[in-house]
């Protein structure tokens, strides 16, 4: 890696002099630089400076689904050998992080190294704003900027109705770009490209959001297998199986990603707040510290609701993310877990106070 020519190869996908620097003491031992484009099954495609390879990821703790390879790293390879291993990964700059399916608290890194996180949302049927809102949180957790993109516009051809969905997710992502996109006609295509552009975009969304289809417009090329629309519905059949990094002509990385079924928050109170920042914004001027906006006096947030400057949904999604994410935090750390209980012991000795003193009002 210590020539000129082996940089500029690995630039285009996001190499730079910070980089070079945390891979120095590999390059004295001999080892190649790469970045996963793609793992499955226990091993990895890895673009080099020679070309991509193949490697066996077994160096790398495989039992805990944080410290696993995954596409985006950029890791250390040996230069030969039968099979040929990567030896490690370099830290981590972001993580899109979820977590898993299992029983077990274990979060699952499904992207690393990015600096957007575009959301595709489907113009198609109608729109699950508390799905919008789930992977915002996990997008302003992971470091990365996120990005709505809202696909399919071609299928909404009034643009009063059209107009009034974008203004709903507005509404539901605050500070957040939202782009409206087709890729059948092109529309939006370009300015798409230009923030992905800007280094390393992972497209994440629900099966039938059209991201295969979007990556494909991206690229310039049937890159990504996509399947016909359905005509019942207006919604594709997801076929992306894995999570593939792809150079875009005009210049940046894109890394496409299955459609997501459940998107389980790990860790994600800060992105959970960001999300909600108007909601956050209010409960600084609640009467109590400890306000839980349920029906303290002085709550500002309720406040907000009864006045019409706070919608009753926004809240209830609020609640809902923030107290899944204390049920995650508390199955990992105990510290969190006595908290947690001490805190339903608390409410449920409120709880009981004021119904006693209900109970003595009517007596």
């Amino acid at each position: 890696m210590t020539s000129t020519s082996a940089f500029l190869a690995l630039a285009r996908y996001g190499w730079d002099d910070a980089w070079a620097d945390e891979f120095a003491r590999y390059d004295a031992e001999g080892l190649l630089a790469g970045r996963v484009i793609r793992v499955d099954r226990g091993q990895c495609d890895v673009v080099t400076a020679d070309g991509t390879l193949r490697a066996d990821t077994a160096f790398v703790t495989p039992n805990d689904p944080m410290r696993v390879v995954c596409t985006g790293d950029w890791v250390a390879v040996e230069p030969a050998g039968n099979p040929r291993y990567v030896r490690t990964y370099l830290p981590r700059r972001t993580a899109f992080v979820r977590s898993t399916s299992s029983k077990r608290a274990e979060g699952q890194i499904l992207a690393a190294n990015v600096d957007h996180a575009i959301v595709a949302v489907p113009l198609t049927g109608d729109l699950d704003l508390g799905r919008i809102e789930r992977f915002l949180a996990l997008a302003w957790e992971s470091g990365a900027q996120p990005v709505v993109v809202l696909t399919k516009a071609d299928l909404v051809p009034d643009a009063v109705t059209l107009s009034y969905l974008v203004k709903d997710v507005e509404t539901t992502a605050p500070g957040v770009p939202v782009l409206t996109v087709s890729a059948a006609t092109g529309e939006g295509i370009d300015v798409l490209a230009a923030v992905a552009a800007g280094g390393t975009s992972v497209l994440l969304g629900q099966s039938g959001a059209g991201k295969s289809t979007l990556a494909n417009a991206l690229i310039g090329e049937d890159a990504m297998e996509v399947q016909a629309t359905r005509d019942v519905d207006g919604k594709g059949r997801h076929t992306t199986t894995t999570r593939n990094l792809l150079a875009l002509p005009g210049g940046g990385v894109l890394i496409d990603t299955p459609g997501l079924r459940g998107v389980g928050l790990w860790d994600a109170q800060t992105g959970v707040g960001q999300v909600f920042a108007e909601i956050e914004e209010l409960a600084g001027r609640c009467r109590f510290q400890d306000c839980a906006h349920v029906a303290e006096p002085g709550c500002a947030v309720l406040a907000a609701v009864d006045s019409g400057d706070l919608s009753e949904r926004r809240l209830d999604s609020y609640r809902k993310l923030m107290r899944e994410n204390q049920w995650i935090v508390a199955k990992t750390d105990a510290r969190a877990r006595a908290e947690l209980r001490r805190d339903w012991k608390r409410k449920g000795a409120e709880g009981k106070a004021a119904m006693e003193a209900k109970r003595g009002r009517w007596a």
